[in-house]
């Protein structure tokens, strides 16, 4: 499973041992305690001790080395397999006495006196205290001053920085949860990693911890960029999801993908994003304001955005499908949808919330937004201001036909290609009034309209008005 950076040779004999005497031990960024690490290629599983840091998991493989007497240059290393044995193995570095590179149970040459006269010879019946199976024990009150004698260590074997990586429960390309285990990959992909654990609790708590060291390094980066952004260019929220492409295309391959909420754009990456030109080279990008956000499972949302939803007579979110238990949609233009699966509930969370920031703050910088659009065979163009509501011209004179008030919007309905009825109530005689729009992107309008309406809601709550200050919560 492990490689090590010196060339060896190496045999195997097992040995009895068990692990589960070492105690889990954990604080606020460091964490320590024994899992199995999975290997693809043999499909076994070793134990191996994991220490995170807030910058840094290492996976540590047990070693048992010699601390005094015997050979210095060797080494025995112990993984232990699937069953109830520890595998032994032992390796020469550098140059090794040529009786030590012959096969277990070999007879071995006659000692030479001049170089190691009172060694005896090397056979299988190794043991951890230095005895051969040749030679009689000791005496533990007075053990010989040359015996070998072997401790068990920890040693690193892999350093899996944790700054743009990512874990996940699914197997790769698979809609598919791991029982118990999940995938620790670096920001390139290069390392890749699966733990499994004795529980599904346990599992779920290595999980967060690893994803809550994850999320605050990417908010350290995020930090870093938008101290050298204009406050239209901020970064709102970053990170990793897994893209569902079978609602579009009916396939049932998942591909990893980086979100990123920035500014005017929502971006989607194959990789973490390192440098300007990565962020100019995005996968996809999209308005913010004409993209809407849709939760695949019940969950509490904003007052602004459910008034919102009330106000277009868009019905509610519908159940979570199986397999489905984080998820969410991205609606874009043309009736087009990305879905995605997060992790954890706290992960889905972090996105609507960020979602409902970026456009509020993308809406207040924009202002006004106009479309084309034609009825009874006349181009117009239709206006949506944050300050003033509806208005609707003529293209060519620019003469208002007709005004409304965001809080005068009380319906609408569309045919799902290009035309649209919005219904406004008459500030005068109270009575709705229907207006008939055909627009070439009808959807990317729907997806505006309904976020100025939540923007302006949440105007008019100065406790989320105080949470949006992105100067504050990102730059200080």
């Amino acid at each position: 499973m492990f490689s090590s950076s010196h060339g060896v040779a190496s045999q195997s004999l097992t040995y009895p041992y068990s692990l589960r005497h070492l105690k889990c031990c954990s604080s606020q960024q460091t964490k320590s305690g024994i899992a199995l690490l999975y290997n693809k290629e043999t499909r076994n599983t070793y134990d191996v001790r994991l220490k995170l840091t807030k910058e840094v998991l290492t996976i540590q493989k047990l070693d048992v080395v010699c601390t005094r007497g015997g050979d210095p240059r060797l080494n025995v290393n112990l993984l232990r397999s699937a069953g109830d044995e520890v595998t032994i193995t032992v390796r020469y570095f550098r140059e090794v006495p040529s009786f030590l590179k012959l096969p277990l149970d070999s007879p071995g040459p006659p000692s030479d006196q001049s170089s190691r006269g009172s060694s005896p010879q090397f056979d299988s019946g190794l043991h951890l205290n230095g005895n051969s199976s040749n030679t009689a024990p000791s005496s533990p009150s007075s053990p010989p001053a040359n015996e070998p004698k072997y401790e068990k260590r920890w040693l690193d074997a892999v350093s899996l920085p944790l700054v743009m990586a990512r874990v996940s429960r699914y197997k790769a390309e698979r809609d598919v949860l791991r029982s118990n285990s999940f995938e620790v990959c670096t920001m390139d992909g290069a390392s890749s990693n699966i733990l499994q654990f004795c529980t599904a609790a346990e599992c779920t708590d290595w999980l967060q911890a690893i994803s809550t060291n994850i999320s605050d390094l990417t908010l350290d980066q995020m930090k870093m960029i938008n101290r050298n952004c204009s406050p239209g260019d901020q970064i709102v929220h970053m990170g990793w999801v897994c893209e569902n492409p079978q609602a579009t295309n009916g396939s049932s391959l998942s591909t990893f993908k980086f979100l990123a909420l920035r500014g005017p754009s929502l971006y989607i990456f194959r990789s973490p994003p390192v440098n300007a030109t990565d962020w100019e080279n995005a996968e996809t990008m999209y308005n913010l304001y004409e993209v809407l956000f849709k939760v695949h499972k019940p969950w509490m949302a904003e007052d602004c955005w459910i008034q919102a939803r009330l106000y277009l007579g868009l019905q509610p979110d519908e159940e979570p499908r199986d397999g489905e238990p984080f998820c969410f949609s991205i609606l874009v233009g043309h009736g087009q949808s990305h879905t995605f699966s997060v992790e954890m509930t706290s992960d889905l969370a972090a996105w609507e919330k960020s979602f409902q920031r970026a456009v509020f703050v993308e809406v207040q910088r924009v202002g006004s937004k106009t479309y084309l659009c034609s009825s009874q065979g006349k181009v117009l163009c239709f206006t949506i201001d944050f300050g003033s509501g509806f208005t609707c011209s003529e293209s060519s004179s620019q003469n208002i036909l007709w005004r409304y008030k965001f809080s005068q919007l009380k319906g609408s309905s569309d045919d799902g290609k290009t035309r649209v009825k919005l219904l406004f109530k008459n500030a005068e005689n109270r009575q709705i009034e229907m207006k008939e729009l055909e627009f070439a992107n009808l959807t990317a309008v729907l997806h505006c309209i309904h976020s100025f309406i939540a923007a302006k809601v949440a105007s008019v709550d100065p406790v989320f008005v105080n949470s949006q200050s992105i100067s504050g919560k990102y730059m200080s």
